[in-house]
């Protein structure tokens, strides 16, 4: 049976850059389009040419894309004016594009309201600007912005905007639930009633996602008959953001329903780097990826509890929908105060960690995990701290030094320009193969002064740590009063990108801290293979 073909609309360097916090430069927009280009996006909307200068200058030269039409947006003509006689209109026909989405009211109260106008008028200015967007050799479409509102509202109207759009000659005229409001059901319904009017075929759809149910709508107005769906990368977007195409994309290849009926240009191949996409996008724009996120979340494939994952171990399909590796995902025990046997083992093997099933240790590791975390460690979020915990209760761990003292010391002061500043002071003394050593650092902070000067001089294992740095640094409160326990995790990175996160507990935050740093230096040793 032959599939019909769906197309995927990305909005993520247009409606994404509304988003609160984002702010695209021109780089970033340049690296992106060809980002999405590359998974098999099949139209890729760049900006508003005219609106600023960034997307002015992106859309002075057309991209070199392989597969995606790149696309300018832009407001239909503006009430008053001809077609011939508006700057925005001229911009976008200007525009370096393979194709133009106009933005339309298809609301009886929108126009009425924000844009003042007359509907009459509202019509013929959908007409008069996809005429002269096709004049020029381009390929059209209209979000019609409101349109469930508006259909709700005073139906004939709404359907009036979207013929008006298709009658003259666009390719796409796509029904927008601007609000964010409408459910399921009634997107499936108005869109069914719509494509007695419109073919499918030209139909497509633009979900807000302020009640949470983006993708469930736009997979509804597949259900009923469009063949477009816009959206954006990780659900970029004004208020709650817009339908979320790396949730998107695998249910429409991975899902029997959508799979068996349709086609999209991303193949299973491009579909494999979907969580890189993800991660991609997220480190440009300096933000912390949603772990629990649909697919591409650290979280989307992780088992906890002990039964789960003993399960999971013997056939992942008892608690995964689909095979994590098919969106570039990947599969992860947690070792937790719920684990048992089968987490512990199964993060051994993930880590490398040779063991004896029979050995009565494992039993004595899960144990000291539990009671540990109990007392507030979190080791599914300190991966190298249980890769040290588990070798020390397997008896894989030499002891490469020992701190014998430390001490930290914070001073207020003014300095030699008379500012008043804060310094702290540590003094760590440390023995390497019965060799004693004593080194002293300055920091803008104790952690940073303990870090400092614990890394100063470790004798002959000082080569292997020359390349480890400190990244990030949190703390957590973890009960009230003045007798609080804290919990300190701390990120490292080496000289080869390779990062990992290490765990400190106690009531002192300082202790904490250290704790947290002892694991990190010790765990470069170990992954370093420094000698004993």
């Amino acid at each position: 049976m032959s599939r019909e073909r769906l197309y995927l609309f990305d909005t993520t360097l247009r409606d994404g850059a509304q988003t609160n916090g984002v702010d695209f430069t021109l780089h970033d927009k340049q690296i992106i389009a060809g980002m999405l280009d590359e998974l098999g996006i099949d139209y890729v909307e760049g900006g508003y040419p005219g609106a600023n200068p960034t997307d002015t200058e992106f859309f002075a030269t057309k991209p070199k894309l392989d597969h995606a039409r790149f696309t300018a947006f832009g407001m239909t003509r503006r009430p008053g004016r001809s077609a011939s006689n508006d700057p925005g209109l001229a911009a976008l026909i200007e525009a370096k594009a393979d194709a133009i989405c106009f933005v339309a009211k298809a609301s009886a109260y929108q126009v009425r309201v924000a844009l003042e106008t007359t509907n009459e008028e509202n019509l013929a200015s959908i007409r008069d600007s996809v005429s002269a967007a096709k004049a020029a050799g381009r390929e059209v479409m209209v979000d019609c912005e409101h349109f469930f509102d508006g259909y709700k509202e005073n139906a004939e109207f709404a359907l009036a905007c979207a013929r008006a759009a298709y009658e003259s000659g666009a390719r796409w005229v796509v029904l927008c639930d601007t609000n964010g409001g409408t459910m399921p059901h009634e997107v499936e319904t108005i869109v069914g009633e719509v494509i007695k009017h419109i073919p499918g075929g030209n139909v497509g759809i633009h979900a807000h996602n302020d009640t949470e149910q983006a993708v469930a709508n736009s997979l509804a107005a597949v259900r009923a008959g469009a063949r477009q769906i816009q959206g954006t990368l990780n659900g970029l977007g004004e208020r709650c953001g817009n339908a979320n195409l790396c949730s998107l994309i695998p249910t429409l290849r991975l899902k029997n329903e959508f799979s068996d009926a349709f086609e999209i240009g991303v193949t299973t191949e491009k579909m494999a780097t979907l969580m890189k996409v993800s991660r991609t996008l997220d480190d440009m724009l300096n933000r912390a990826p949603n772990r629990h996120a649909a697919y591409v979340g650290e979280s989307a494939f992780v088992t906890k509890t002990g039964i789960h994952a003993s399960a999971v171990m013997k056939d992942p399909h008892t608690y995964e929908h689909v095979l994590p590796e098919l969106v570039g995902n990947h599969r992860k025990v947690l070792v937790s105060d719920q684990a048992g046997r089968s987490n512990v083992m199964a993060e051994l093997d993930r880590a490398g960690i040779p063991y004896e099933k029979s050995d009565p240790k494992l039993a004595r590791l899960v144990d000291e995990l539990k009671e540990r975390e109990a007392a507030g460690y979190a080791y599914e979020s300190a991966n190298a701290s249980f890769d040290l915990l588990a070798r020390r209760t397997l008896g894989r761990v030499p002891e490469y030094f020992r701190v014998e003292q430390f001490d930290v010391n914070v001073e207020q002061r003014y300095n030699s320009h008379g500012q008043r500043v804060t310094v702290a002071l540590a003094v760590v003394k440390v023995d390497v193969a019965g060799e004693r050593l004593i080194s002293a650092a300055e920091g803008n902070g104790p952690v940073n002064a303990l870090d400092v000067a614990l890394r100063k001089d470790l004798g002959k294992y000082q080569k292997y740590i020359e390349g480890l740095k400190l990244i990030d640094y949190r703390v957590r409160i973890l009960n009230g009063g003045t007798e609080a326990v804290t919990r300190v995790l701390i990120e490292s990175e080496d000289e080869n990108g390779d990062s990992w996160i290490t765990v400190g507990v106690s009531p002192n935050i300082i202790d904490a801290s250290f704790q947290a740093l002892m694991d990190s230096v010790v765990y470069k040793l170990v992954k370093s293979g420094a000698p004993v």
